[in-house]
């Protein structure tokens, strides 16, 4: 929203004049001294207006944030006293700090979150949690000027009734020192006497104390958690890691690397669920179906025709050949050589310290869980009866489904409802809103029209009721836009709307480790649980399910839990890159077009579309585009969307430059192979380029050639 100019030019005009009038000379410690008689006589004949003119004074020039108000301080002590001074005094400074931060809440607020608003957003979720302590303590150290807090803190969420009260008891102990001083102004020899270094330290420790009291209650409740449970004398392991997925393996891997003795255990399958049941086996799927797809579109590489004859059952037993290929990486035999010691069962925590599997318990100084997640299976009447799959069990089909049902829109719905299509299934896709909701629309609309080109039918914002079974059919029974009740038959149904983190059966219930609303156990910012010693990483955690982020997480738990008593490590979430491998691609980072808008954050689009690219036109790719947003009038990059062939290759290289804070003139400058894909991030930083290029510069060169060439004629005449 646009602010009324008429203010800001009255708030300067006001400004002005108080410095072009010089009242600070009445606003002086002297003068004060000089004029403290008549301003006690005034007092005593007209109480009550004095009062109200001072505070109104007091109000005006806090709120405005003009010099004085320590000197204001020293005449409310002076002609008030102790026990009128101290009420008025803090009651003045108080509405008019909260005035000053009404002022740069109106004005400043929505133009400095909108350009900063990605940096600031950690800044207000800790005020969001804990705004009091933070206001409390800056109120009570001295060393920060009060001025200067309430326009910072304008600038951010805290609500404003909270400032009122934090502020009016935070500054209660300055007031009465200032008062205090101004009853004894005569003692005054400078300002810098009121605050000796004793007392200034003694307000910084005021300040501290509030965190130190909530440390010390952090502890005490910590230790009556703990006391529960006796603690082993000595400990067999220095960590037991539960679960051997991609974020069980990192952190049993990073153990071993700085030699702890670690134990890794597992119920399942090494490898977790990327491995068996996740990314591994459907990207083998994903390349046997574009093989098929590209050999159904030959033409357009001048192939007049080419033949695929393929079995359903070989393609299947294909993908389970590439898991076998790959499980060595992640087999038990591999993490023994590197000194960890695996074993395979049902692991239950029974004490901080400790994990019973196999009948045997072990101990240890810390435990990290990294269970990961299972897919959500909704609650349909009659789905128990049908033959129904999720993205676990789909790869137990040996024959291929001639009609198959995918429920959920998300990246598992498309890949794999593509995937099927291209394999010659007839797909219906049905979601319940839109496709890919956290993808901006650009984005969804390329994987929509890609998914209707391969043969999928798509059912959006349509609700299911129930499954039938009427002799060997299956139905789906569905209600859509219309309202009206479809039956739809299938011969699979496979549900992909999304997957829930694995916390039951594990033994946290019986120690009281919360889990959230999502179903992700609670941690902090260090990936810890209500037991210090005890961590989270991977789908178990949250708040992403992608196995890179699994890894990423791994990476502090680990090394927190081992080092945390000397150097511990907040989770960094900066900059989060994911890929749904759909035909195109979407890969994104940072923020999306949506996620602006939603934050009010400020941004500019620059968009390359690969129609231009050699290597894309040589490929028969030449579709999709390169997005990419950035702060206004600056090169720094907020997000990035690529919808292309190669999408995910391609995202890595703005990754690596936002996480070291390179602009798009860095990647502008930088040689890329031609002719190649990566190209394009190159290419999207020259359209920006272009947006932004110096027009006055360009006009002046232009008429510096023109009079070169008009030189160069006039040396040829002569």
């Amino acid at each position: 929203m646009k602010k009324p100019g008429w203010i800001v030019l009255l708030l300067g005009l006001i400004v002005g004049c108080f410095f072009i009038a010089g009242p600070d000379r009445f606003l002086d410690l002297e003068a004060l001294k000089e004029s403290r008689n008549d301003l006690q006589q005034t007092y005593r004949q007209q109480p009550l207006l004095v009062i109200g003119v001072y505070a109104l004074t007091y109000i005006v020039m806090a709120a405005l944030s003009f010099p004085g108000a320590t000197v204001l301080t020293l005449a409310g002590g002076a002609m008030f006293g102790v026990w009128v001074g101290v009420p008025v005094v803090l009651l003045s400074a108080t509405v008019g700090a909260t005035l000053a931060f009404w002022m740069a809440r109106y004005l400043l607020r929505e133009p400095v979150q909108r350009r900063f608003g990605d940096r600031l957003e950690a800044i207000n979720r800790g005020l969001e949690r804990d705004g009091v302590f933070y206001l409390f303590s800056l109120r009570l150290a001295p060393v920060f000027p009060f001025f200067l807090i309430n326009l910072l803190m304008g600038l951010t969420t805290l609500p404003s009734s909270t400032y009122f009260w934090v502020s009016l008891v935070g500054m209660f102990a300055g007031t009465v020192v200032y008062v205090n001083a101004g009853t004894q102004l005569a003692a005054v020899v400078e300002l810098a006497d009121i605050m000796s270094p004793a007392l200034m330290a003694s307000f910084t420790a005021l300040a501290l104390f509030p965190w130190l009291a909530r440390w010390v209650v952090a502890q005490i409740r910590t230790r009556r958690l703990y006391a529960r449970w006796p603690k082993p004398a000595r400990f067999d392991r220095n960590l037991i890691v539960i679960g051997a997925g991609a974020a069980g393996l990192v952190s049993a891997y990073i153990a071993a690397a700085v030699r702890a003795r670690v134990t890794l255990i597992e119920h399942h399958k090494m490898g977790g669920d990327c491995l068996n049941y996740g990314c591994v086996p459907s990207k083998a799927l994903i390349r046997t179906a574009g093989f098929l797809h590209q050999t159904r579109h030959c033409e357009a590489l001048g192939v007049r025709q080419a033949r695929a004859d393929y079995d359903f059952a070989d393609v299947m037993a294909r993908v389970q050949r590439i898991v076998r290929t790959v499980e060595p990486h992640d087999s038990a035999e591999r993490y023994a050589r590197m000194g960890v010691e695996v074993l395979h069962g049902k692991a239950v925590v029974t004490s901080p310290w400790s994990v019973a599997v196999n009948g045997q318990t072990l101990t240890a100084r810390a435990i990290v869980i990294a269970t990961g997640a299972r897919p959500a299976v909704p609650e349909i009447p009659g789905l128990e009866a049908v033959r129904h799959y999720t993205s676990d069990t789909i790869w137990m089909l040996t024959e291929r489904p001639e009609r198959l049902i995918v429920l959920g829109g998300g990246p598992i719905g498309c890949e794999l409802a593509q995937a099927f299509a291209r394999l010659d299934c007839r797909v219906m896709q049905i979601v319940r809103s839109g496709l890919l909701p956290r993808e901006d629309p650009d984005a969804a609309a390329s994987v929509k029209a890609a998914l209707q080109a391969d043969g999928v039918t798509l059912l959006t914002h349509t609700e299911v009721l129930r499954c039938e079974q009427e002799g060997d059919a299956q139905f789906l029974v569905v209600r859509d836009q219309g309202g009206e009740p479809r039956k739809l038959p299938f011969d699979a149904l496979l549900c992909a709307v999304g997957r829930v983190a694995r916390t039951e059966g594990f033994g946290l219930e019986q120690l009281g480790i919360p889990v959230s609303s999502q179903r992700t156990i609670e941690t902090n910012a260090w990936l810890q649980t209500v037991y210090p010693n005890i961590y989270v990483c991977g789908d178990a955690a949250g708040p992403y399910q992608f196995t890179h982020i699994a890894a990423h997480q791994a990476w502090y738990a680990s090394v927190n839990a081992l080092f945390g008593t000397v150097k511990r490590f907040k989770v960094d979430y900066s900059v989060i890159p994911w890929t749904t491998f759909t035909d195109p691609e979407v890969a994104r980072v940072g923020l999306s077009e949506m996620e602006a808008q939603a934050r009010r954050i400020a941004y500019e689009v620059t968009r390359f579309d690969l129609a231009g690219l050699d290597r894309a036109i040589t490929d028969e790719a030449a579709y999709g585009f390169v997005k990419v947003l950035t702060v206004p009038g600056s090169d720094r990059i907020l997000g990035v969307c690529i919808v292309s062939n190669r999408a995910g290759d391609l995202l890595a290289e703005f990754v690596l430059a936002m996480k070291h804070g390179l602009g798009l003139n860095k990647i502008l400058n930088t040689i890329h192979t031609y002719p190649t894909w990566s190209e394009a991030g190159k290419y999207a930083a020259g359209e920006w380029k272009r947006a932004h290029a110096p027009q006055r510069l360009l006009h002046w060169l232009e008429c510096y050639h023109g009079k070169r060439r008009g030189q160069q004629r006039t040396d040829m005449d002569n």
